[in-house]
Parts: C-alpha cells; sequence; structure tokens
C-alpha cells in the first residue's frame, strides 16, 4: 500500500479508497479473508508472498479497520485476522472486480473459479450500478458533483 497519509484535502473517494486498498496484496488479502482465510502462515501460502510485506499489508489492514486481529478460535497461540464490518463492505468491490476479470480477462472456455450463490448454487448475477427507480445506469448516466 502507498506510504502517504491519506490526506484530508483529497475531494475524491475513489482516491482515497485506492490509498487504502488499491495495491494487489491488499485486495488479495481481503479476498482470501472472504474466503475464510485467517492465519499468517495461510495467507502466505495462498498468496506465496514475502513475510516481509504479509506483514506490512496486514498491519496496514488492521490500522484501516478493515481487518482486526483476534485469539486463534482453536485456543491455540496464534492470532487470526478477521474482517471487520468496515472490510464486509469491501464484498461487492471484490465481487465487481472478480466478474470484469471473468467478462474481459479469460478467453472463452478457459477455466476460472466462480462464486456462486451457497443456496442457490448458482453464480451471482451480474452487479450494475442501478438509480432508485432500478434502471441500470452506465457512466454516461452520471456526473460527479463536488460537495461543499
Amino acid at each position: 500500500m502507498p506510504s502517504r497519509n491519506l490526506s484530508a484535502d483529497e475531494p475524491c473517494p475513489v482516491a482515497r479508497s485506492v490509498d487504502l486498498v488499491g495495491d494487489r496484496w491488499s485486495m488479495l488479502i481481503v479476498r482470501d479473508a472472504f474466503d475464510g482465510i485467517s492465519r499468517f502462515s495461510d495467507f502466505q501460502r495462498s498468496l506465496g508472498m514475502a513475510r516481509n510485506i504479509l506483514s506490512d499489508r496486514l498491519r496496514k489492514l488492521v490500522d484501516a479497520g478493515i481487518l482486526e486481529t483476534r485469539a486463534a478460535s482453536d485456543g491455540s497461540a496464534y492470532q487470526e485476522y478477521v474482517l471487520t464490518a468496515r472490510g464486509e463492505s469491501l464484498f461487492p468491490v471484490v465481487v465487481a472486480l472478480r466478474q470484469w476479470g471473468e467478462r474481459h480477462l479469460f478467453a472463452k472456455g478457459e477455466a476460472h473459479s466462480q462464486l456462486v450463490d451457497k443456496r442457490a448454487g448458482r453464480p451471482l448475477a451480474r452487479m450494475a450500478p442501478q438509480a432508485g427507480d432500478g434502471r441500470v445506469l452506465r457512466a454516461a448516466d452520471t456526473e460527479v458533483r463536488k460537495l461543499r
């Protein structure tokens, strides 16, 4: 994650968000946390990243309130990293990235993982921004308004 501090003067929510979770390793840690990984060694095994980088990203995600540490649920001396409510609210972001990747980064018929609804056993419907009345919105249908 960037070493610069989030600026209170930065008016763009996208810029502030990317400052916090926009690097590859941070997003993959969050993805793995959604997949049930919670221990340092399991994150390292899943991601194949250096211990010092993993430690740094986990610390930053904890400091940002996206993950929190807890005593291991099995009673061992280990600690676990679990998503907070703030971290859980990143789920739509992860799903949107996943769906964009499925749509644009795999050849037709190429194998990839798939996110499914546990209850229905089917893939999630494609996410799309919607207006208050349910209309699907495109970028051209929106505008950014600066708030004072």
